[in-house]
């Protein structure tokens, strides 16, 4: 049973393009397999989070990050009474327009579309990837995703205003999301606060009395754990200190999200929508420990001196390339080299690149920049 405020599938406000009703599959179901089957949602896989694979490749990508926020926000939302289907399409397709090489990839890409007098913002660039990009039905461009699904891609993580941005007025922006979209960044947050700690220190690029140190929410339950396992490996207490931190995270939105509801008087999804701000949220104190450990991760993992090449590597691979293909837009692709005829130059290769896996730009910038 779903709350009254959640988003029930049979009131969404339906897709661009009719389509008949499926025989078993609700619309926000169908949603989360177009995605899933979506060319951009499979070039995940060899997109960058964190580390590329000159570490290992048993971090997380892109892909496998998608896939714990899914995960979380599948769990949270049942909690909460939620429409599970649409947290799970909305978790699947929240990272699907970020480009190559993480967000060093993003920063650069951005940079350059800057000095052009444009930007690039990857819940935009997704939009356009759903809307237009993906070409798989003879019908329609696009994968023809419900409306609740696209606002939830444009507004899980950003208010945007309609002043800004006309063309997405259409998205209500001056109401909030539902709730199945709030959660997602907020799982997202989850997800990375606690797997880039791992990865980290499977990495050993962050050893434990570091974490210890540094994340003062870990070094609450480690004691703990190391008294109930005394005799096991190290690994193995550092998993279940951090399993304990990822439930505390949990534990506390489902808890504090449901209180807020109730403060609110929260009854309908209208009221959700109408609210003075966003509801899903941490307590103060999980929240003060978010940021302990996000700030932690910031100084010592993604700007840290070990990755600071990559970093350098990726942003210079884009940019140059980015020049390359302003300076030869002759050696773009064809079907590029035929958009660019109807959008502005910068924007057909900010959309090019930003499809790109790291393999891929990797090969091109071999191809037309020389040798990294």
């Amino acid at each position: 049973m779903l709350a009254a405020y959640a988003v029930h599938v049979e009131h969404s406000r339906g897709r661009r393009f009719i389509e008949p009703q499926h025989p078993y599959r609700n619309d926000f179901q169908r949603d989360r397999d177009r995605v899933i089957h979506a060319r951009a949602f499979r070039r995940l896989e060899a997109k960058t989070q964190v580390f590329t694979r000159r570490y290992s490749d048993h971090f997380r990508n892109r892909l496998t990050h998608t896939l714990e926020v899914t995960q979380i926000s599948r769990t949270i939302a049942g909690a909460l009474a939620l429409n599970s289907d649409l947290a799970e399409a909305l978790a699947l397709v929240h990272d699907i327009g970020h480009p190559p090489f993480g967000h060093a990839g993003e920063k650069a890409l951005d940079a350059a579309m800057r000095r052009h007098g444009l930007f690039f913002d990857h819940n935009l660039h997704a939009l356009r990837i759903v809307e237009d990009f993906e070409q798989r039905y003879a019908a329609f461009r696009g994968l023809n995703l419900t409306f609740e699904v696209r606002e939830g891609i444009i507004k899980h993580s950003h208010d945007y205003s309609a002043e800004e941005h006309p063309e997405l007025a259409e998205y209500l922006l001056d109401l909030r999301p539902p709730l199945e979209a709030q959660l997602i960044d907020l799982t997202d947050e989850i997800a990375y606060n606690t797997a880039d700690l791992d990865d980290g220190y499977e990495a050993h690029l962050l050893s434990l009395d570091e974490i210890r140190e540094g994340v003062p929410i870990f070094d609450r339950f480690y004691p703990a754990v190391d008294q109930i396992y005394p005799e096991v490996p190290e690994k193995l207490k550092f998993n279940e200190t951090l399993k304990r931190v990822l439930n505390r995270f949990v534990d506390d939105l489902i808890t504090n999200t449901r209180t807020r509801l109730s403060q609110a008087n929260i009854q309908t999804l209208e009221d959700v929508r109408n609210h003075a701000g966003r509801l899903a949220a941490f307590s103060p104190a999980v929240e003060a420990e978010r940021k302990q450990s996000k700030e932690f991760l910031y100084e010592n993992l993604y700007f840290s001196p070990s990755l600071s090449d990559e970093k350098d590597d990726a942003e210079r691979i884009v940019t140059e390339l980015f020049n390359f293909w302003m300076e030869n837009p002759q050696a773009l692709p064809h079907n590029y080299q035929e958009k660019a005829k109807e959008e502005s130059l910068p924007r057909v290769i900010c959309d090019y690149i930003a499809g790109m896996t790291d393999n891929f730009i990797f090969e091109q910038y071999e191809k037309y920049c020389g040798a990294s």
